[in-house]
């Protein structure tokens, strides 16, 4: 893991504010969330940042030095980025920079593009949290995002900002093929807190949510790892954990992808690009074409297309 400059927007967001809680505020992350990116920051400076005291958080000697340069960089930073975002619209060259959160979203985002602006540059980067990629539209430095969220977690629109909501989806559980729970066309939300979790970094607010549900039912969660991507679904696959994912999700060997019964947990996917961007006048049929890519990605997956049938979705709806 490499220093990024949002690592260095925190370290000055909690000496501001000089409070865990409000720098998550400011910085639109939860507080847990902000506590773990503040260990993992300590952890590659090697050295320990902050004290926590009676009034809040104050730095320690060798966080005033870090927080120093990273006050002396950062308006640099932005300058720069600045700069660079403005500048081939000044060149007269049509160029779109996308990105996006984990979704099957992506390759259609660029396809749509392409298909309404065949003779662009297209380019795109992806990010684990959808914050910095809102930030990134409403500075210039990205010319749409595919981003996401949960029910009572809804992302705040950035100022010019436009968000388009593509779908609201189900969230389905992965557990290992080898489980009882794989033998079952649904599983039930009790039986999945009956096990161990593994779950996504807290950065992003979607395990938050994950608990709330949880709560809702009168369980917790006992989660014991942290992992994303491929490292969790091999921590499910040796049958160490159990998770949730996007009903998109390909099912690869030694995982079962289920539903879960009532559909409890839902995941809406949204696009975002600027009013006053190069996408002002074509944003709501790209979107469109977005939605015709997810609709095709959905159909695609077996598990998501057994759950349409036993709730008489319509496959092409």
């Amino acid at each position: 893991m490499e220093l990024e400059v949002r690592h260095l927007r925190a370290i000055c967001a909690i000496a501001e504010t000089g409070s865990l809680t409000r720098a998550a505020a400011a910085l639109h992350q939860t507080q847990p969330g902000l506590s773990a990116q503040l260990r993992r920051i300590e952890t590659m400076l090697g050295g320990t940042l902050f004290e926590r005291g009676q009034n809040g958080v104050v730095p320690t000697s060798f966080g005033e030095v870090v927080l120093a340069r990273a006050q002396a960089v950062l308006p640099t930073l932005d300058d720069l980025m600045n700069t660079a975002a403005v500048a081939p619209r000044k060149a007269g060259t049509q160029r779109f920079r996308l990105g996006s959160a984990p979704a099957p979203l992506l390759g259609g985002l660029i396809s749509a593009v392409r298909t309404i602006h065949p003779h662009a540059d297209v380019t795109s980067r992806g990010h684990h949290t959808p914050q910095p990629l809102l930030d990134d539209v409403a500075g210039g430095r990205l010319e749409a995002a595919i981003v996401g969220d949960s029910p009572g977690y809804e992302l705040p629109a950035p100022p010019g900002v436009i968000l388009r909501p593509i779908v609201t989806e189900p969230v389905f559980a992965i557990v290992p093929s080898t489980h009882p729970l794989a033998d079952q066309d649904e599983v039930e939300l009790a039986d999945l807190l009956e096990q161990d979790w593994a779950v996504p970094r807290p950065e992003d607010r979607t395990p938050e949510y994950w608990a709330r549900v949880a709560l809702g039912v009168g369980r917790r969660m006992r989660i014991r790892y942290e992992a994303e991507g491929r490292l969790l679904v091999e921590v499910v696959r040796h049958g160490h954990a159990v998770s949730l994912v996007q009903p998109t999700f390909d099912e690869v060997p030694g995982i079962a992808v289920r539903p879960i019964v009532g559909d409890p947990i839902h995941f809406r996917h949204v696009l975002a690009w600027h009013r006053d961007g190069p996408l002002a006048t074509t944003g709501e049929t790209i979107a469109c074409l977005v939605t015709q890519s997810y609709n095709e990605a959905r159909d695609r997956s077996p598990a998501y297309r057994k759950w349409q049938q036993s709730r008489g979705v319509p496959a092409c709806s």
